[in-house]
C-alpha cells in the first residue's frame, strides 16, 4: 500500500498578510519585537497615535510573523527568538536607543491584577490610608501591611514590602492594592528586541543613561585631543592646532635670539621701540634725546601705602628739624669765630 504525501497549501490571505509583513520589515532601517500583553485597546491605540512619524507598530499572528521575518534573510531572523506570546513588530527609522527610550517614555503606570507576576517589590508605604476605621485594616494586615487605627482612620506605620519582584499576586493583596490606589506595574509596548545595521540589541544593552553618555564621549573626546596636542602627534583634529603652538613658539625662540626673519622683523622692531622709549623715559635732559623721543612719559611709579606714605612724610620731617638745628648750630659758631676775630685785630 503506497503512502500518499499531502502539500500543506497556504491560504492566499496568508501569503498575502506574509508579503504585507515583509514589506513592512524592509521599510524601516530598524526593526524590532514588542510586547503589548496586557494593554488595553484603547490604550494601545493610543500609543500607536502617540508614535505615529516616528515609529510604527504592525500586529499579526505569531506563526505568520515568524514566516515574514525568516523571509527578509537579512538577519532579521534573529528577532524570531522574542516571538512568543502576545508580541507586535515595530519599525522605525530611527536608531535603537531613540527608539527605546521613546517606548520607556510612553509607558504609564497601571493597577495589577490577581493572577499576574510583580515586575519589581511591591511596597505599601506608610501613612494615613484615608480609609474610616473598619475591615480593612484586617485586610492589610493579612497582606502583610503593619497597620492600625489612629485618630479615627487607618494608618500604615511604616513601610510594608508585601510582595517581591517575580511573584505572584494573590487576590487578596490586588484588592487592597486597588483600594490604596497604588499602580506597581507599568503598561506600554515592552521592547524584547530589535534589529539595526546588522546587529541585534536587546533592552538591557538600550537601557543608557544618553545625556551621561554623550558627556563621556566629549569627555574622552577632548581628552584625546588633549593627548595629541601634547605628545605632537598629528591627526586631522590637531594638525591646525599643532601648527599654531609650533609657529608660537618658534616665534618666541626668534625673538629671544633676536633673529631677523622675515616673520619676527616687526616684532623685533617694536621690541626694540618699547626698549629704547623705556630708556628714554629715564633721561631728564631731554635737549640730548631725539625730537621724536622727546616728552616721553616714565612708566607710573609703583603705588604705596597710606601708612608708608605717613611714615615718610615723619622722616623727611625728622630730617629737615635736624637739618635745622644743624644750621642754627652752625650760625653760632660762625658768630663766635666771628667775634674772637674783631677782638683779634683791636686788641
Amino acid at each position: 500500500m503506497s503512502s500518499v504525501r499531502k502539500t500543506e497549501t497556504i491560504p492566499q490571505w496568508k501569503q498575502d498578510e506574509v508579503d504585507e509583513l515583509v514589506e513592512f520589515v524592509e521599510s524601516f532601517n530598524s526593526v524590532g519585537i514588542v510586547g503589548v500583553a496586557g494593554i488595553p485597546s484603547r490604550q494601545l491605540q493610543a500609543m500607536r497615535r502617540e508614535l505615529h512619524g516616528s515609529a510604527d507598530v504592525r500586529m499579526s499572528r505569531n506563526t505568520l510573523t515568524v514566516r515574514a521575518l525568516e523571509a527578509v534573510n537579512e538577519g532579521v531572523e534573529e528577532l524570531t527568538q522574542y516571538v512568543e506570546g502576545q508580541v507586535a513588530l515595530i519599525g522605525t527609522n530611527d536608531n535603537p536607543f531613540g527608539l527605546f527610550k521613546q517606548l520607556e517614555a510612553s509607558k504609564t503606570p497601571a493597577p495589577i491584577n490577581a493572577g499576574e507576576v510583580a515586575p519589581n517589590d511591591v511596597v505599601i508605604p506608610e501613612g494615613d490610608t484615608g480609609v474610616d476605621p473598619g475591615p480593612f485594616v484586617g485586610e492589610l494586615q493579612t497582606v502583610g501591611a503593619a497597620a492600625r487605627i489612629m485618630d479615627g482612620s487607618i494608618k500604615v506605620t511604616e513601610d510594608s514590602a508585601v510582595l517581591d519582584e517575580g511573584e505572584v499576586v494573590d487576590e487578596d493583596l490586588a484588592n487592597v492594592l486597588a483600594e490604596l490606589g497604588i499602580e506597581p506595574k507599568e503598561v506600554g509596548l515592552d521592547l524584547k528586541g530589535v534589529y539595526s545595521d546588522g546587529v541585534l540589541f536587546e533592552p538591557d544593552e538600550l537601557a543608557i543613561d544618553v545625556d551621561e553618555y554623550r558627556a563621556d564621549v566629549q569627555s574622552a573626546a577632548a581628552a584625546a585631543r588633549n593627548l595629541s596636542v601634547n605628545a605632537a602627534y598629528p591627526t586631522a583634529a590637531t594638525a591646525g592646532t599643532l601648527l599654531a603652538k609650533a609657529s608660537g613658539e618658534a616665534k618666541s625662540v626668534g625673538l629671544f635670539a633676536e633673529i631677523e626673519s622675515p616673520d619676527v622683523v616687526p616684532d623685533l622692531i617694536g621690541k626694540a621701540d618699547a626698549q629704547l622709549r623705556s630708556l628714554a623715559a629715564q633721561i631728564d635732559d631731554e635737549e640730548a634725546l631725539p625730537e621724536e623721543l622727546q616728552g616721553v612719559e616714565a612708566a607710573p611709579a609703583p603705588e604705596t601705602d597710606d601708612a608708608d606714605e605717613d611714615e615718610q612724610t615723619d622722616e623727611d620731617t625728622a630730617d629737615t628739624d635736624d637739618a635745622g638745628a644743624a644750621d642754627d648750630d652752625a650760625d653760632d659758631d660762625d658768630g663766635d669765630d666771628g667775634g674772637d676775630g674783631l677782638g683779634a685785630m683791636f686788641g
